[in-house]
């Protein structure tokens, strides 16, 4: 199973910014295209960004672009997303997730099409 660790979620008044982690122990996260996902009370678990595994192009979806940033760090085998100005919407339980097929081609596909999921990391963002 390819399952990562979440870390860096918290509390967090809107407008502030929280850095989530996303690390494993088991196999290098180069060689993955990994994505994030987040799981709001009562909601289904939606797609928030991706990262290739070449040319670290990424895709972001539209409620989070421009305030959220996914990088790698090789060294460290971490995956990052940087999350700024957030709002209360942004609140949930965040989750990364990688698939041997997956390719991270302008989109993220249906959490459906991922097979292992960690705790995840949870997001509170609230005044």
């Amino acid at each position: 199973q390819l399952q990562l660790v979440e870390s860096g979620g918290g509390l967090v008044q809107p407008g502030g910014s929280l850095r989530l982690s996303c690390t494993t122990s088991a196999f290098t996260l180069d060689s993955h295209a990994i994505a994030w996902f987040r799981q709001a009370p009562g909601k289904e678990r939606e797609g928030v960004s991706c990262i290739s595994r070449n040319d670290g192009a990424t895709y972001y979806t539209d409620s989070v672009k421009g305030r959220f940033t996914i990088s790698r760090d090789n060294a460290k085998n971490t995956v990052y997303l940087q999350m700024n100005s957030l709002k209360p919407e942004d609140t949930g339980n965040y989750y990364c997730t990688t698939d041997r097929h997956f390719h991270c081609s302008g989109y993220v596909p249906n959490w459906i099409y991922f097979a292992s999921w960690g705790q995840g990391t949870r997001v509170t963002v609230s005044s």
